[in-house]
């Protein structure tokens, strides 16, 4: 029996060895230690939580702490993360977005869902819930004013190029008609306080605007963040006929680079420095008195390094404003430098890294487009 013990480990050990099997096959991951016995994938920690809310699709086990028999093992050899792969995501639309690690537990829950109970990309040409260029129903939106969630009617229409929302069910004129280009979706269920809460980011006048919702259901609000993503994709299609599929996947919605709080100073540098939340969205470096303003209180253009901006640790010497944060960072642009204090020093060195991301990329034609347009700054 022992000597059987330790052929099985010794053969689950040369499957999990392989190059394919290195990385979480939902999310990533690197160095998976569970698998699914029934699917034949090595998955991480998390995602196998996610696996065994669905025991009728997969059984997980953990790869170092229980037993593997003779079958199972070879179950496992015979399939693996890619010819698992290659089986539930044959067909995945170019636009459909995949999480990773660092995405919410309702994206990764959903595309492993969507993957394995609804095996959604077996099939090439497959209808979807989020494929017809049309979508329409009720999301639970924050109130700009009195921040109350309340049910309003949502549409979405490829034909149209848009997204509106209605504040009646019955209303005829939509309260907002956003050009699909424009938008941007992220998850924030932190910021929002619900599992399923959706940040919708546009441009108004130059200004950026943010809306909150929800739904009930993790599928729904999963289903309407793609079904932006498929709009817009064959939106910029359109748009940018030369352009390649990969260059418009590109352009879809996007995670901030960066959110959280910094305390701030004005123009003149000795005005006391206050606490804002601040949200950096590529080139945007955006703050607010609250993470759920409707509006930015100041924006200001951060373009790169050959332009003339750069981004250096500490604050000038003889700063006067009073700041209760110690760890300081200075933005040098053009026109001027922006002050900030962080409150650790993890917080500054990853702002600092943020910052760079976006001071070392070039800037494109549109984003010089942009920044002419951008006379947007930060107020005393």
């Amino acid at each position: 029996m022992a000597g059987r013990n330790e052929r099985s480990m010794k053969a689950l050990k040369e499957v999990w060895k392989r190059a394919e099997n290195s990385l979480c096959a939902d999310c990533g991951k690197p160095d998976p230690d569970w698998a699914s016995s029934t699917l034949g994938v090595f998955i991480c920690l998390s995602c196998s939580g996610i696996h065994r809310n669905i025991p009728s699709i997969s059984k997980v086990k953990s790869l170092k702490m229980d037993y593997w028999d003779d079958a199972q093992v070879q179950f496992l050899a015979k399939h693996g993360n890619a010819v698992t792969k290659a089986i539930y995501e044959a067909h995945i639309p170019i636009y459909y977005y995949q999480p990773t690690y660092n995405d919410c537990q309702v994206l990764r829950e959903q595309w492993i869902r969507a993957k394995y109970e609804r095996k959604e990309f077996t099939e090439p040409g497959k209808q979807l819930p989020y494929s017809d260029g049309v979508k329409e129903g009720i999301l639970w939106k924050r109130g700009r004013d009195n921040g109350q969630f309340l049910p309003r009617k949502f549409l979405l229409s490829e034909r149209e190029g848009c997204l509106k929302y209605f504040t009646k069910q019955d209303a005829k004129e939509p309260k907002i008609n956003v050009k699909i280009d424009i938008i941007n979706a992220t998850f924030q269920p932190e910021k929002i306080g619900n599992p399923n809460g959706l940040q919708i980011t546009y441009l108004k006048d130059n200004k950026t605007r943010n809306i909150f919702v929800y739904h009930e259901s993790g599928k729904e609000v999963v289903d309407w963040f793609n079904a932006i993503r498929s709009v817009q994709f064959h939106y910029l299609k359109v748009a940018f006929p030369i352009a390649s599929d990969n260059e418009i996947k590109n352009r879809l919605t996007r995670n901030f680079l960066k959110e959280g709080y910094m305390e701030k100073t004005g123009p003149k540098q000795r005005e006391a420095f206050k606490k804002r939340w601040f949200t950096l969205d590529h080139r945007r470096l955006m703050y607010f008195k609250d993470p759920l303003d409707a509006f930015a209180k100041g924006e200001v253009f951060v373009g790169s390094g050959e332009n003339g901006y750069s981004v250096q640790k500490g604050l000038p010497s003889g700063t006067q404003g009073n700041f209760s944060w110690h760890y300081g960072i200075t933005i040098v642009t053009p026109d001027r430098e922006y002050l900030f204090t962080c409150e650790t020093e993890s917080d500054q060195l990853e702002w600092i890294r943020a910052f760079t991301s976006v001071i070392s990329q070039a800037m494109t034609p549109q984003e010089y487009a942009s920044k002419c347009l951008d006379a947007v700054s930060f107020p005393s």
